[in-house]
């Protein structure tokens, strides 16, 4: 009896290039590049894709695509298909640098133009910052400086900023002014990955749903309030940290 085909759930996405600033980073081999991989293994990343990995740490296109091929093992969700694996570490790339060096988005600028020969990406460009705060507003301003935030009609730009989006109502509403001085609101994508999780998502149900917490949480009943926040370690990474904090 043949196998029954499950049918796709979503659309294949658009041909592009994504760029991900802070691609040495905890975020990158965790979380983006398992994504990515079960996009490609559910026919849902365009075969007309690629990837430009920007760090600081130097390294080649070779010592990238080796190291994001060893932790792929350690943080995939599911068993890695070798066939989709080899299609997909052919498509990433690397570029060192410092994002506060103007001198990286020339550089940048030059690769995309060529990754966009190699792989077809019909132009359109995404750039995701998995990196310091700090450099969100910098970053996009130099992206726009040598012309690679500008869209027109054949091909697409996008920006994601990653967490904190500031680190108050104030500082998000200057980053706010700050990115739509040299991009338009649709070209930017704003994310928290922590609202993501189950237990965000869940809340109301969480709450009203339980006669325990139910009462414990109604504001009347509160004598202190205590913020609550992840505490990774950081002893690795002081210069992403360090600068961060509010």
């Amino acid at each position: 009896m043949p196998a029954i085909q499950q049918p796709r759930i979503g659309k294949v996405a658009d041909p592009c290039t994504m760029v991900i600033f802070g691609a040495s980073g905890d975020l990158t081999r965790r979380k983006l590049i398992p994504a990515l991989y079960n996009l490609a293994k559910n026919d849902l990343l365009s075969r007309e894709f690629a990837v430009i990995g920007v760090a600081r740490t130097p390294m080649s296109d070779a010592d990238f695509r080796k190291k994001v091929s060893e932790d792929i093992q350690q943080f995939a969700t599911d068993k890695v298909d070798p066939d989709i694996w080899e299609w997909f570490v052919r498509c990433l790339h690397y570029q060192s640098g410092d994002m506060g060096d103007k001198n990286l988005y020339v550089q940048l600028k030059d690769l995309l133009d060529k990754v966009d020969q190699e792989h077809s990406t019909h132009g359109n460009h995404m750039y995701y910052l998995a990196t310091a705060a700090d450099f969100f507003g910098p970053g996009v301003e130099h992206l726009a400086e040598v012309g690679l935030m500008q869209e027109d009609k054949e091909h697409w730009r996008r920006v994601v900023i990653e967490k904190p989006f500031g680190h108050d109502l104030e500082s998000a509403r200057l980053l706010n002014q700050q990115l739509l001085r040299v991009a338009s609101e649709k070209q930017i994508y704003r994310i928290d990955h922590y609202l993501g999780k189950e237990t965000v998502q869940n809340i109301l149900a969480l709450r009203f749903a339980n006669g325990i917490f139910e009462p414990v949480w109604n504001p009347p009943r509160w004598s202190r309030r205590y913020p609550s926040a992840p505490i990774p370690s950081v002893t690795s990474k002081p210069k992403f940290c360090m600068p961060s904090s509010p």
